[in-house]
């Protein structure tokens, strides 16, 4: 059995909700909200399966995991 795709997800404190959001940019739209940090991971890995499982069943392609974020040094 092949391990499944490893997404990056950019996690991130939404004020006018007042929650935690997990965000997938190789995945438009895939997202989820949570409480908590892990929560809205944990969401969002539900998610995740449930997006590519649509996706499939749509016979609709698969994107391979590709975004990196840029990545800034305070000076």
């Amino acid at each position: 059995m092949s391990e499944p795709p490893r997404y990056h997800i950019n996690l991130f404190w939404y004020p006018p909700d007042a929650c935690w959001v997990a965000d997938v940019p190789d995945l438009r739209p895939c997202s989820a909200q949570g409480a908590t940090p892990r929560e809205a991971v944990e969401k969002v890995c539900q998610a995740i399966e449930a997006w590519i499982a649509a996706a499939l069943s749509a016979e609709l392609p698969v994107p391979d995991p590709r975004y990196s974020p840029a990545l800034f040094a305070a000076v």
